[in-house]
């Protein structure tokens, strides 16, 4: 009898389930059915449209298709219905080309030995400026015979560095 004095709705006589049969609770604010699914189905419609925007600028050449996205909003909007969303997996192609990235990625080609005494020297060697490795004993240039011209290249460095300057030539008085 007050509700009726009052003016207000008699609350409904129990919880609502979600209509998705979840187990959760839904309100009629969310469409009955629980924030979850209220939220997962929000996402799908968002997705759906996107979609559609995207498969019409595609096809239309333009940035939004007038003609799908009321069709596939209007079949996204009914209530109760389920969709599983299909998700992109990448798919891993193996590349039957020249094989180069593999075989630049790490040489392998035993162990590492100084060109000269063919000793082991794994991490402690010395490149070159010849391109070979070699020991402790023969990194020196004079010690393995180097064909590389520390001379030449010297000179090189010294004349890129030090540019020569004339100065204009002056009318004598």
């Amino acid at each position: 009898m007050d509700h009726d004095k009052t003016g207000c709705q008699a609350p409904p006589e129990g919880p609502i389930l979600c209509i998705n049969n979840c187990g959760f609770f839904g309100s009629a604010a969310t469409m009955n059915m629980c924030s979850k699914c209220h939220k997962d189905m929000m996402l799908k419609q968002e997705q759906a449209k996107l979609a559609a925007s995207s498969i019409g600028s595609i096809v239309n050449g333009s940035s939004s298709s007038s003609g799908n996205e009321p069709a596939v909003a209007a079949a996204a909007t009914g209530v109760g219905f389920e969709t599983n969303p299909v998700e992109p997996k990448p798919i891993s192609v193996p590349s039957f080309g020249s094989g180069s990235q593999s075989d630049e990625a790490k040489p392998k080609g035993g162990p590492k030995r100084c060109t000269s005494c063919n000793k082991r020297v794994g991490l402690t060697g010395f490149n070159c400026r010849c391109g070979n490795l070699f020991c402790a004993v023969h990194r020196y240039s004079d010690k393995h015979d180097c064909p590389y011209d520390y001379r030449t290249a010297a000179q090189n460095a010294i004349a890129k560095a030090n540019p020569v300057v004339k100065a204009e030539k002056l009318d004598k008085l």
